[in-house]
This record gives C-alpha cells, structure tokens and sequence, in this order.
C-alpha cells in the first residue's frame, strides 16, 4: 500500500504541475490566451515554484523562441535540428542552456523581468523544491517522500515534456499543415499538450483540442476557473469539423 500511495501521490503531481504548466505558463503568459485572476496566478506560481522550481521568464521565453524558429536553424530543442533520441531523453539539457542564456529572457520575455514576489521567493527555485520535498517526507514519511519526489521528478522532467518536445515534432496525427504532431491519447496525460498540431496552427487558441475525438484536459479546469472568474478567456476557440 506505501508503494502504491507514492505511485499516486507522484502521478497526481505530475499532473497537477502540468496542468498549471500549460494553463498558466503556456496559455496565459507565453501566448496571451487567457488572463488569470491575481489569486489563480499567485497559486499556479506557488505550485510550480514547489513541484517543479522553474523561474516564468524563463519557460515563457524558451517557448517563444521555439515557436519564432519552429524546427529550424534557431529552435531550442526540436528533434528535427537536434535529432530525435537527444530531445526525448535529455530535453532537459537543451532547455536549461537556452534558459540561461540572458539575451533570450531579454529578447522574448522583457514583460516577465522579475516582480517583489520573483526576487524575494520565486526566483529561489532550490528552495521551492526542498520545501515541497519537505512537505512530501511529513506526508509519506522519509523514504516515501525522497521516492515521490524522484518519481515526480522523471514523470515530468524525462516523460512529459520530451513527449511534447520531442515526440510532438516527429510522429503523429495532423489536422494542420506544420511540422508538429498529435497525439489524441497522450493529450490525456501532458494536458492537452499533444495536440501539439493544433497549437502551433493557432498560438493563441486557448483550446488545444480542435475535432470530437479529441480532449484537452486543461480546457476543462479553465472552463471551471472562467465559471468561477478566475480566468478570463482572450483568444478565440477553433473548431474543425
């Protein structure tokens, strides 16, 4: 039962973090098809800063390079320029050296250059992962809170985010002519973000998902923020029949 309470603590989130992921960081900053109420915002950061440590200017200014040079000369990881095997299993490596290098935030995130709550707290992505490690050890105790960490860790560092990355310029369904692809199963898991076709037809679609077969998970806890005013929907919704 320990083992299967990690599995579970670790998967739930994964998900919880993409979610917030691709709803807050990628929607709502990186391509202004949503607007988050001052209270939604403050608790998707507080979430990334605890399971995942990522700074915003930084992911937001990774994705917009990627999509002002999408697999070509210039693109911070695509498979196409990089080779497949490398995005899918050191992704990570490709997107950290893009993060770090200052004239990137300056050139594609200069409206995400650090506010009060970035410098004093946010900024410290260490210290937001060895709190949520902390409060992970006093749920599950020491050795399950390490092994829900790790877990979570290669979850969304090694499985996520080189299926969208990697996988999602490689092979797969197109309803758009560009070179990304779908994937109506793995949308499932990466938050709608496989129907990687459909975003980068239509950047500011605040719904991934175009056809009936497929489901954008993110899109139904927006619908529930938007019910509640919490988001606020800017961009257009597409629907191919």
């Amino acid at each position: 039962m320990e083992i299967l309470a990690v599995v579970l603590v670790a998967v739930a989130l994964t998900q919880i973090a993409v979610v917030c992921t691709s709803i807050y960081l990628h929607r709502a900053l990186a391509h202004h098809s949503l607007a988050l109420h001052p209270a939604a915002e403050f608790v998707c950061r507080l979430i990334l800063w605890l399971t995942t440590g990522q700074r915003r200017q930084e992911w937001v200014a990774v994705h917009r390079k990627h999509h002002t040079f999408t697999d070509r000369e210039g693109d911070p990881h695509s498979p196409l320029m990089h080779g497949f095997w490398n995005i899918q299993l050191w992704n990570v490596y490709y997107y950290v050296r893009e993060a770090k290098k200052q004239d990137t935030l300056e050139k594609y995130a200069p409206d995400l250059a650090g506010d009060r709550l970035e410098k004093v707290l946010f900024s410290h992505g260490y210290l937001g992962l060895g709190v949520g490690i902390a409060g992970l050890c006093l749920t599950l105790g020491l050795w399950g809170g390490l092994a829900a960490a790790v877990l979570h860790a290669v979850l969304y560092v090694f499985v996520v985010a080189p299926l969208i990355n990697g996988l999602g310029h490689w092979r797969g369904a197109q309803n758009f002519m560009n070179t990304a692809y779908n994937s109506r199963l793995l949308a499932w898991f990466t938050g709608g973000e496989s129907l990687h076709n459909n975003h980068h037809a239509h950047p500011r679609a605040p719904k991934f998902s175009v056809r009936g077969l497929e489901f954008d998970p993110s899109w139904v806890v927006i619908r529930v923020l938007a019910a509640t005013r919490l988001v606020v929907v800017l961009g257009s919704v597409v629907k191919v029949s």
